[in-house]
């Protein structure tokens, strides 16, 4: 064997020591982990935050102003239907009725020496009538003058205008009672609203005066808000929110720590055009006793089940060339498969994809189309 076909040789050998090490060695192995899709019953829950808040809130208010007394209530008290909330002082409002009340005693001792009087003066037209029917034959015969006759009939003429202007007066003053009396009515029911009464029962929410303050007319006192009326406002995306109808059942886990069960009792029917969220009202199945308004809310509303469905966990889904898919491992390489997601849950994506899956590390280098994978 001359040199150089010894030579050759040992090219040869080198050049495939080379390119193997250059393979198995140099080359930067891609090592991903990967995963199978699974069958499994899928329960398809959307998730929204929210604040507990109330359907309705009742503002108790003063309809008259004045100095507040007895108004000792507290935030978180719970208040019945009818108790008392505050009395606003109305001593001037008593003067007034005392004063017709007086003025109605005064008419009335009027209208009882009038009756007398006019009683009197209604004998004194009987007589002046009896004298003047005397004195009229006496006339007729001759017996007395014109003159003297007509005095008979000038005194009874003014005994019967006694009785009609004493008569008169009585009526007048028979007028005025019921005006009197209806204005003191309208008094004593006005009386009554100076004493403000709890509309409905529900615990104190807030206060807005205090204790011997003088207020306005129509000012409020405290917020009542019925335990009936608690619910929880939140907020979800429009593109989730679409399978979601009245009745469904949810799960609340509150800020503070409690957990318990609901349902979507009410669904707006106009979507926030700025957020694209659909704003959906929760009730508790029973309202936890203290609630606190405006504390946060996650909610997880159980939409449907999906039986035996292919499901694969939410990290296997990427984004490649703008597209929404996974990774699939053909013959040792990477392929990217483009795939439509039918339902999220905590278990992972529901959708139709088969084979080996591989799953991206943020740490290694990103997968790209026909990359050779080596997978653990």
């Amino acid at each position: 064997m001359n040199k150089m076909t010894k030579y050759g040789i040992s090219l040869a050998v080198v050049g495939v020591l080379g390119i193997g090490f250059y393979q198995k060695v140099y080359i930067p192995k891609h090592t991903f982990n990967t995963i199978t899709p699974t069958k499994t019953d899928m329960t398809i829950k959307v998730n929204g935050v929210g604040n507990v808040g109330s359907e309705n809130t009742y503002k108790v208010s003063a309809v008259y102003g004045g100095k507040i007394n007895d108004f000792n209530l507290t935030i978180g008290q719970f208040i019945t239907k009818g108790d008392v909330v505050a009395n606003i002082d109305s001593v001037d409002l008593k003067d007034k009725m005392d004063e017709i009340e007086a003025n109605i005693k005064v008419i009335e001792a009027s209208i009882n020496s009038l009756q007398i009087d006019q009683q009197s003066a209604y004998k004194d037209y009987l007589y002046q009538e009896e004298v003047l029917k005397k004195n009229q034959n006496l006339y007729k015969k001759k017996a007395i003058s014109e003159l003297e006759y007509k005095k008979y009939l000038t005194n009874r003429d003014i005994a019967k205008l006694k009785v009609k202007s004493l008569a008169d007066k009585i009526i007048s003053l028979q007028n005025q009672i019921p005006q009197l009396k209806a204005s003191l009515a309208g008094l004593k029911e006005r009386l009554k609203r100076y004493t403000i009464i709890a509309p409905i029962s529900g615990y104190i929410t807030k206060k807005y005066v205090s204790n011997y303050d003088v207020i306005g007319n129509n000012q409020p006192l405290i917020e009542i808000v019925n335990p009936k009326d608690v619910w929880i406002d939140t907020f979800i995306d429009t593109r989730i929110s679409g399978d979601v109808k009245i009745g469904d059942k949810t799960s609340i886990s509150l800020r503070s720590g409690l957990k318990t069960k609901g349902y979507v009792y009410k669904i707006n029917p106009v979507n926030n055009a700025v957020t694209n969220e659909r704003e959906i009202f929760i009730k508790f199945n029973k309202v936890p006793i203290p609630f606190y308004i405006n504390e946060q809310a996650i909610v997880n509303i159980k939409i449907k089940t999906l039986n035996n469905v292919t499901t694969i966990p939410a990290k296997a889904i990427t984004f490649y060339n703008q597209k929404q898919g996974v990774w699939v491992l053909k013959d040792s390489k990477a392929h990217f498969q483009e795939i439509k997601i039918k339902a999220h849950s905590a278990k992972g994506v529901a959708t139709d994809i088969n084979g080996e899956i591989i799953i991206p590390n943020p740490k290694k280098k990103p997968l790209s189309e026909g990359m050779k994978i080596y997978h653990d």
